[in-house]
């Protein structure tokens, strides 16, 4: 339901130094307007696949594009359709694999939704600022009141902490260096096709698909090598089209994040169990009053499915595919 993002996406990767081998469209839409786009606009090497209701979802649909890639390919990216890439991006995850050879799967990295800079050789940095390999960007808010709980990851960005809550991909630098990771976003990835040999995306994760790509990128951590090239670089402009309404959202949040914290942990501490439900806790505080804050009020549905999503727990755990 995304034709007018997707058209912007594949200008961009028209323009690719390294142009792909092959592109599949999976359109889960329930009309034809994606379809309509295409053929009114000619890319190279696509192939496009409509799906029904029984194969629509996101986890569903890569697993059913994966199908689908020709044999003699060797990497298979996945990008979200909402996303821009720069003429290199391509060009920099496939040489990430030349350069890593054991690697598995490597990451792109989102260049505009983080303001960074380079750290002076004097820089202060205080509980406002966040600094990792000589950069600095702003400490959200969440981290900040984390901090005074004393309830900030216990991992570097992109691995995950004893209780889960980490610093995402977006908390490493755009230093143009190459860092090991657990966790990927499934939007901007890449595998090696061997990779699906061992697995495929879980079916657990219907429809939007919330945290479906850690899941797959902790099962996979635990085989093998995953990167982060901050050189393969592309832009994420948020599509709200096609997305879960706020109450469906909030319950995923807490619910597919307790999922993929046992993937990872299948027996937390008690510890890690209390700091787990008190980071929940406190993130739906602090959602809350940015609700009351905001002139649209529909924050506090989210609200509420998380709260709903949190009290679920305590008689439905979800369990593992």
């Amino acid at each position: 339901m995304r034709d007018e993002a997707l058209l912007k996406l594949l200008k961009t990767v028209k323009q690719q130094s390294l142009y792909p081998n092959e592109i599949i469209i999976v359109d889960g839409s329930t009309n034809d307007a994606t379809k309509t786009m295409l053929k009114n606009n000619d890319f190279a090497n696509l192939n496009y696949y409509k799906v029904n209701e029984n194969e629509r979802g996101l986890t569903k649909q890569r697993n059913y594009g994966v199908k689908h890639v020709a044999n003699n390919s060797d990497v298979i990216c996945f990008l979200d359709d909402d996303v821009l890439l720069e003429q290199t991006y391509f060009k920099q995850l496939i040489e990430t694999y030349k350069d890593y050879p054991k690697a598995l799967a490597v990451g792109g990295y989102i260049t505009n939704e983080v303001q960074w800079k380079k750290a002076s050789e004097n820089a202060l940095i205080d509980a406002n600022t966040y600094g990792y390999d000589g950069w600095l960007r702003e400490e959200p808010l969440r981290y900040r009141v984390r901090r005074y709980f004393k309830l900030l990851p216990d991992e570097f960005p992109g691995f995950l902490p004893s209780f889960s809550h980490g610093r995402p991909i977006s908390f490493l630098p755009p230093s143009g260096k190459i860092y090991e990771v657990e966790l990927l976003m499934g939007g901007v990835s890449s595998f090696k096709k061997e990779v699906f040999k061992m697995q495929q995306f879980s079916t657990y994760f219907e429809g939007y698909g919330l945290y479906e790509d850690a899941d797959f990128s902790l099962r996979l951590a635990k085989k093998g090598k995953l990167y982060v090239n901050t050189n393969a670089r592309l832009e994420h402009h948020h599509a709200q089209s096609g997305r879960p309404n706020l109450f469906k959202y909030g319950k995923m949040v807490v619910r597919n994040g307790w999922y993929i914290w046992r993937v990872k942990y299948n027996s937390p501490s008690l510890k890690s169990k209390l700091k787990w439900h008190f980071t929940v806790l406190l993130l739906i505080g602090l959602t809350f009053i940015n609700a009351l804050k905001s002139k649209n009020k529909y924050g506090l549905i989210e609200v509420a499915g998380r709260f709903m999503g949190w009290l679920s727990l305590s008689v439905n755990l979800p369990k593992s595919q």
